[in-house]
């Protein structure tokens, strides 16, 4: 009984400060905040709470990185329950030198075991994947010059928490100037392991893949035994754009018990962490679910504090488009240029004995990939002058569209979106289904002559097929243009008399789309 209840009361903390001041005014009254009962405060239970120390000046040698790479920051006898972790920040986080990033890992093992129960880079188990946040607000974990975590941890017989640092730096003063300073492991001795007591063992691990996600799914968690998944914290990017633009059309699936189709599938990788219509554009983060921007792409958690997810034998946990979802997804995210990374950490309880861990991966294979950045060489004002050019557009190009443009001249893009995921140097292109259309401004009444490059680099569909109008006249219609290619319309004095010449390219092959790439004005 106490055990049970020692685990349901330390949930309280989950519901943050405003659920323990709301129990505190009603006194002796259950509250209830968020889903989550703090009504057990006021139970006075059998059992001491202490806390071991390491890392820290005071503490000894063997308990910090000045001797070694490896520390055991507590060793714990049972019966007991682990209810908080903290570690500090280093020294050289506080100078702003730099923070903590993968190369450092948090390993956990419960009575005894040879295999760890736990094994993620300690910033990612934070919900601070690869290091890069400042802060992070959660109910269970957060991070503020500080790294603390609020999970229930019972074990019958031992626990072990041990930091692992697998970078370049020796122990010394340096390494221990860049980990975390201290540490303390707070937790709660039992009397007596009670019979019948249905407590699992809290596990937790990280996995980091690149994929093409059309053709296989992301597998986060392949658990064996009997438990329920608590929890998760994803990144998704797309690390070969340079816009950043990833789906968020894919599924989260929770296969139970070697089922074959998952019982539970949500539908939208945003809507699963709580947002819709992809992720909103600031950051937000509340106690159950939250998302920040990660490189160019997107991090989110959530908890399954009221809906844990319990299985009885096994349970698969996988990101992946959906069956009935558009084809074109599984098409596009099939191509070598659409390669997207996802790391997550996944938090659950269950029995022992559990499914070995996942082969960590390299200090080198953890970081998050830098993407290929395209190296670009743009003309200069002097080179588009000696050629005549009065104006050049890149469209779709995401850092600026309209790179020259002479006294009198402007272009701006009415339809038609932004794409800047191909290889080669033309690595951009405004795009539509329908239509694209580019307006051009120029002075009223002068003649000249209008460029425009299409390319068809990916080959969509197998091959597009467009139509091209220039100040209302049909330049033409073409496709097998893989390689590119330069389009040319002289206009009058009378076809620019309004000032104004409008571009479309019309898409001519179903499920393909159109494209514009470059747009020139000549003299």
């Amino acid at each position: 009984m106490f055990v049970n209840k020692a685990f349901e009361a330390f949930n309280t903390r989950a519901a943050c400060l405003t659920a323990i001041l709301a129990f505190s005014a009603c006194a002796g009254r259950s509250a209830d905040v968020a889903g989550l009962d703090a009504g057990n405060l006021a139970t006075l239970t059998p059992g001491r709470t202490a806390a071991e120390n390491a890392l820290w000046i005071e503490t000894p040698l063997e308990k910090q990185f000045k001797k070694g790479k490896t520390v055991v920051v507590a060793d714990l006898k049972g019966p007991a329950q682990i209810t908080m972790i903290h570690f500090a920040v280093g020294v050289t986080e506080v100078q702003g030198k730099g923070p903590l990033n993968r190369d450092l890992l948090l390993r956990m093992y419960w009575d005894g075991e040879a295999t760890p129960s736990v094994e993620c880079p300690l910033v990612d188990f934070f919900c601070d994947p690869a290091g890069l946040r400042d802060r992070v607000d959660s109910a269970l974990v957060n991070k503020k010059r500080g790294f603390n975590c609020y999970f229930p941890m019972p074990f019958r017989k031992s626990a072990r928490v041990e930091l692992v640092y697998e970078g370049p730096l020796p122990a010394g003063n340096q390494l221990w100037s860049q980990m975390p300073c201290y540490s303390y492991v707070m937790y709660r001795t039992f009397p007596k392991w009670p019979k019948g007591a249905e407590l699992g063992y809290f596990h937790a691990s990280w996995r980091q893949e690149s994929l093409l996600l059309g053709k296989v799914d992301y597998v986060a968690l392949e658990a064996k035994g009997k438990g329920k998944f608590i929890g998760w914290n994803v990144t998704m990017r797309n690390p070969g754009n340079r816009t950043g633009n990833y789906p968020v059309d894919q599924n989260e699936k929770w296969y139970i018990d070697g089922e074959a189709e998952p019982s539970v599938e949500l539908q939208g990788i945003e809507d699963s962490f709580g947002f819709s219509w992809g992720f909103p554009k600031e950051e937000n983060m509340f106690p159950l679910t939250g998302w920040f921007p990660f490189m160019k792409g997107a991090a989110a958690y959530r908890w399954f504090a009221q809906d844990s997810i319990s299985f009885e034998k096994s349970l698969k946990v996988t990101i992946g488009f959906g069956k009935n979802e558009s084809p074109g997804f599984r098409r596009d995210y099939s191509k070598p240029q659409n390669r997207l990374q996802l790391s997550s950490t996944c938090y659950w309880y269950q029995t022992e004995p559990h499914a070995p861990l996942p082969v960590m991966l390299s200090v080198a294979d953890r970081q998050p990939d830098p993407g290929v950045e395209i190296k670009e060489t743009l003309p200069s004002a002097e080179e588009l002058k000696k050629r005549g050019v009065k104006l050049q557009m890149l469209a779709g190009r995401p850092e600026k569209e309209v790179i020259f443009a002479a006294p009198g001249y402007a272009a701006e893009s009415k339809e038609g979106f932004a794409w800047a995921n191909w290889t080669g140097p033309v690595y951009y292109a405004r795009a539509d289904l329908k239509e694209v259309q580019i307006d051009l401004k120029v002075p009223a009444g002068v003649a000249g002559k209008v460029r425009v490059f299409i390319l068809d680099s990916d080959k969509h569909q197998g091959g597009r097929k467009e139509t091209v109008h220039i100040a209302g006249k049909e330049v033409g219609t073409f496709d097998n243009f893989v390689a590119g290619k330069w389009i040319e319309q002289p206009l009058t004095a009378d076809d620019t008399r309004d000032g104004k010449v409008t571009i479309t390219a019309t898409n001519a092959r179903e499920g393909a789309n159109a494209v514009i790439s470059i747009v020139e004005w000549v003299e």
